[in-house]
């Protein structure tokens, strides 16, 4: 009879990494699949219309999106900055009892927006959903292709990839995570090779500004000037197409809409801080003032971006330093939500990268296995604890990069590479 290891050999059975095997991996992706199907054929059969059975539009943040492009296909561009008229679209298309759903983007995002809105809603939504989840998926297999060719050609990556939590929470709101993660993941895997595509792609990223924060300094300190310059050309051609398509009218829309954005959706809370994953939120959800959860915040992106930059500038391999750059892109922004952490997933791609190159270090595949699996708890945890998991699980990530950097030109001892067993 199998017996329960004692607590010494638990601990050293998880530093060793001797839990990650394949089969388990396998088995874990496969149940949580199963769940995400019943989930959704859940919703599908309880559905009326358009919307769920709690009344939200299928999809729910689509909604924003196709309502945005509703106005802005009828000359009315302008309107989805303005929280009244987006919320009278919305209900026009959901009914008169749907939740509002604000339209927080830039004007850059009506160039997606408005083609979907030719569609009825719901192929609009499969149409989106379906494109963009085979995005990421393309971009990952480039990134893992681009790092660890032995990962790509073992079908397990696509599996996990499917089955990682961040993309169910993404399909459930019908919202742009697998874009972000698709453009960070096929930018870094052509970064070098292909300087001024890479520079395209992080450009493309202009409808999330938020995430792109750490992107030109460390591009600038490693010297990288193509990149940058191939992404200022790609934000400005953008620029000047959306202002031709929609006048220049969105722009001052876009800059009053802002104060909405910033004054009820993140500092008031209005979304619900459980769902905010960012050190701003953390504080705000602890109790902390408006003013003290800046400053905090502000403490920690001075920090996030000096660890950022001293990782590019070391000797570690690029698989670190893309890890750290999807982390540090999540840390310093005040703005982020659950659906957000797809962002994670280049992350873990790059670091099971690293471990299948240079042998996993202690922790690390409990590191990889709990940035995977965080995204599935992170909203319900913090709502039910009033403490976010997400956040510190990040922090403690881009301080073992920090680490591992610092240590670049120190020989790493193999524990046997868990990841190539059965």
């Amino acid at each position: 009879m199998a017996t329960l290891p004692n607590s010494a050999g638990f601990l050293a059975f998880m530093r060793d990494n001797g839990f990650l095997t394949r089969s388990r991996m396998r088995g874990w992706a496969c149940l949580l699949l199963a769940g995400y199907a019943a989930a959704i054929l859940y919703l599908v059969l309880t559905a009326h219309g358009l919307n769920d059975y709690q009344g939200r539009p299928l999809g729910t943040d689509f909604s924003d999106i196709y309502a945005a492009g509703i106005q802005a296909a009828h000359g009315n561009a302008a309107g989805p900055f303005d929280i009244g008229r987006q919320y009278a679209q919305e209900q026009a298309l959901f009914g008169t009892n749907t939740p509002a759903y604000g339209w927080h983007y830039p004007p850059f995002f009506l160039l997606v927006a408005a083609p979907l809105a030719h569609l009825s809603y719901l192929p609009a939504l499969v149409v989106w959903q379906l494109s963009t989840l085979l995005l990421y998926l393309a971009a990952l297999r480039l990134l893992l292709r681009a790092s660890a060719p032995e990962l790509a050609t073992n079908r397990l990556w696509l599996l996990l990839a499917l089955s990682f939590p961040a993309v169910f929470v993404n399909v459930t709101h019908g919202h742009n995570g697998f874009l972000t993660a698709a453009l960070f993941a096929a930018a870094l895997a052509v970064l070098d090779a292909q300087p001024l595509i890479a520079g395209m792609l992080f450009g493309l990223l202009c409808y999330k500004p938020q995430f792109a924060i750490v992107l030109p300094l460390v591009m600038a300190v490693t010297g990288r000037w193509r990149v940058i310059f191939s992404a200022a050309v790609t934000v400005a051609v953008l620029a000047m197409l959306v202002t031709l398509l929609f006048g220049w009218a969105i722009w001052p829309a876009f800059l009053a809409g802002t104060h909405f954005t910033r004054t009820v959706v993140l500092e008031q809370g209005s979304t619900g801080f459980f769902k905010i994953q960012s050190i701003f939120a953390w504080v705000r959800m602890t109790g902390g003032s408006v003013k003290l959860a800046y400053g905090i915040q502000a403490a920690a992106d001075a920090a996030v971006i000096l660890a950022l930059v001293r990782i590019w500038r070391s000797d570690a391999n690029l698989a670190i330093k893309g890890a750290g750059l999807c982390l540090g892109a999540l840390l310093v922004t005040p703005y982020s939500l659950d659906y957000d952490l797809m962002l994670l997933a280049p992350a873990i791609v790059l670091l099971a990268a690293d471990g299948a190159m240079n042998g996993l270090r202690p922790w690390r595949g409990l590191l990889i296995a709990s940035l995977w699996f965080v995204p599935l708890i992170a909203r319900a945890f913090a709502e039910v604890v009033g403490q976010p998991t997400a956040v510190p699980l990040m922090l403690l990530a881009m301080a073992a990069l920090y680490g591992q950097a610092m240590k670049a030109d120190v020989p790493l001892i193999s524990d046997g590479a868990p990841l190539a067993r059965a």
